[in-house]
Order: structure tokens, then C-alpha cells, then sequence
């Protein structure tokens, strides 16, 4: 057996003791402290980076990049993507680098092994965490996009929910801070629900909105056109000074007799 085989052996039967000296040191380096379960995951991860950089560096193909290391650094992406920030991983390679290098320099000295071979293993283990700190970055930013389209889109749903008040009525409110992905979604989902229920007239309630902007104005028009197509009546109620005034710089046109101040009176005029 060769010195880097050996070497490569002993980091695999030694993978779990090394896992837990790079995770002690890497915690000790940035003054953190971490809850049990996550040491845990850590030195876990630690022992599978050991297993397939042994490999690599046995491996004929000296340039391949291990699966096992993409992986890894996937794993590494999602662990913080949910909640957390990629600073949080950034900030704990240049100190895992430095532990790592430690560590293979302290066994190739005790392996015997020459200042060349050393250095293809320091060389090699630098390969092998750039690759890594690159692939957790994507993965982590491709994540955190992810995570964000689904949160934006339950904010849509909540900030223009259908509410029923009476047979063939229902009150639109639209609550917060409406943008353009918040209109389209209610022009895409909206609407066609509006269509399925049977619908004869809608109450769009802007009592909740903070702010108003001449494109976002204009498609709320869009969207009251479309109703009135559709052969729904639309009401609209809730309209502060500030926003009458956005809507009146956009040339847009309200129908004075279906604009009420708030939903109770749109329904006292729709009973009546």
C-alpha cells in the first residue's frame, strides 16, 4: 500500500474523531456556540467529507469532482436556506479551511509522508472546498429564490381573499402593500374563482391598502373591466383621499354611483 493509500485509509477509519476536532475547533475559531443537534449534523457532514476526499485522492481521474462532494454541499445549502443567511456558511470556511489543513499536515507528518505529497493533498483539499463553498452559494441563492416565490405568493392569496356576504355578492379586500405580481395573481386567480362561484356583483374593499401607484391603479381598472365583461357589477369602496387622488392622475373613470366610503353602505345600496 502506497503512502497515499494509507493515508486515505487512515482518514476514513479516523473520519468521526477528525469530524469532531474540525467541528470543536471551526466553533472555537468563531466564538459560536450551537445547539446539540446541530453539532451532531455537523460532525455527521464532516464524517461523509471525509469519506469521499479519501477517495478523491486515490481516485485515477486526479481532476473528477466527487458526487459525494456536491451533495455535501447541498446538504450545507439547505441547512441554513430556510431561515438563515449565506453569510452564516461564508463566514466558517476560511477557519474550516485552516482547521482542515491542520489536521492532513499533522497526519502527513505522522504518515510519513514527503513535502510533495503534503502539498497535493493541501492542493487537492483547497480544489475540493472552493468547489464546495461555490456549489453551497448556488444552491443556497437557488433555495432562498424559491423559498421567496412561495412566501410572495401566499401573501398574494392573503392579501385578496373572496369573502361572501349574501347570495351572489362578495367582498374583494385588498389588504397591504400591492404591487404588480399581487395584481397579476388576483387577475390569474382571482377572477376565474370569481367565475366558477357564479358571482353578480363584487365589492372591491381598498380600506386596507397603504399605498397606491398609477400602475397599480390601472390594473385595478383592468380588472373592474374585466368583471363588467364578464357581466359582473363591480363596487368599489374604501377609497382614502390619498388614493382617489392616484386614481384621478391615472385618467381613470369610477362609476359615482357604485363608490362608497366603506362596505356597509355598497351593501345597503345593493339590498336596496
Amino acid at each position: 500500500m502506497n503512502k497515499m493509500s494509507e493515508f486515505s485509509r487512515f482518514t476514513n477509519e479516523h473520519a468521526e474523531i477528525l469530524a469532531v476536532e474540525i467541528v470543536e475547533n471551526v466553533l472555537s475559531g468563531i466564538e459560536a456556540a450551537i445547539p446539540a443537534w446541530e453539532k451532531e449534523q455537523a460532525v455527521s457532514m464532516y464524517i461523509d467529507f471525509f469519506g469521499f476526499f479519501g477517495k478523491s485522492l486515490i481516485d485515477q481521474n486526479k481532476e473528477s469532482v466527487p458526487d459525494g462532494l456536491m451533495e455535501w454541499s447541498k446538504k450545507n445549502a439547505a441547512r441554513v436556506a430556510s431561515d438563515g443567511q449565506i453569510s452564516e456558511i461564508a463566514m466558517r470556511y476560511p477557519i474550516t479551511r485552516e482547521v482542515i489543513t491542520d489536521i492532513v499536515t499533522r497526519i502527513s507528518i505522522e504518515q510519513g509522508l514527503s513535502v510533495k505529497e503534503n502539498a497535493y493533498i493541501i492542493k487537492r483539499l483547497n480544489a475540493m472546498l472552493d468547489i464546495s463553498l461555490m456549489e453551497t452559494i448556488c444552491v443556497f441563492e437557488k433555495l432562498k429564490d424559491a423559498n421567496e416565490k412561495g412566501l410572495k405568493k401566499e401573501l398574494a392569496k392573503l392579501s385578496a381573499p373572496l369573502v361572501p356576504v349574501s347570495n351572489g355578492v362578495v367582498v374583494l379586500p385588498i389588504i397591504g402593500i400591492i404591487d404588480s405580481f399581487r395584481a397579476n395573481y388576483i387577475m390569474e386567480h382571482v377572477i376565474p374563482k370569481v367565475a366558477e362561484l357564479n358571482i353578480e356583483k363584487v365589492i372591491i374593499d381598498f380600506s386596507g391598502v397603504y399605498t397606491l401607484n398609477t400602475e397599480i391603479a390601472q390594473y385595478f381598472h383592468e380588472i373592474g373591466e374585466m368583471f363588467r365583461l364578464m357581466g359582473i357589477e363591480t363596487f368599489v369602496t374604501g377609497l382614502r383621499p390619498e388614493l382617489v387622488q392616484v386614481v384621478i392622475k391615472s385618467a381613470i373613470t369610477i362609476n359615482r354611483n357604485n363608490s362608497f366610503s366603506n362596505v356597509q353602505q355598497a351593501l345597503k345600496s345593493i339590498q336596496k
